[in-house]
């Protein structure tokens, strides 16, 4: 009995670290994301790309081998879809690091001498004059 209110201290301790909301959080963000960059590619991209080579819908293309049909079209827009997502991690990875760069170089505020310290400081000005 007492290995498992252990083994469940251990778990409660494991699963309320900020690491794992934290990447909990960004699996859902990222499913979203990904949805959306889908549909830019499949509803927005794919039509324009597809009018530009006259009239191409890349979700049809194919091409058969014995029975089975290979969906290259379907590769192509996958293809897109990582190209995107990839672009836009690398470019808030960017972003942060970059943020990261300016912070490391910004120069440290003086700190202010605590009050003991100018009141001695004063103290000793006034015994030099």
């Amino acid at each position: 009995m007492e290995k498992s209110k252990g083994l469940m201290g251990e778990f409660k301790e494991f699963i309320s670290k900020g690491n794992v909301i934290d990447l909990a959080v960004g699996v859902i963000i990222g499913g979203a994301f990904t949805a959306i960059v889908t549909s830019l590619v499949n509803d927005i991209l794919m039509p324009i790309i597809g009018l530009i080579l006259g009239g191409m819908d890349f979700s049809t293309l194919s091409f058969g081998i014995g029975g089975a049909q290979v969906m290259y079209g379907a590769f192509i827009q996958a293809v897109i879809n990582f190209l995107i997502i990839a672009f836009v991690i690398f470019m808030i990875v960017k972003g942060i690091n970059s943020m990261k760069r300016k912070e490391e170089e910004a120069p440290a505020e003086p700190e202010a001498p605590a009050a003991d310290i100018q009141l001695l400081t004063e103290i000793r000005d006034l015994l030099k004059k």
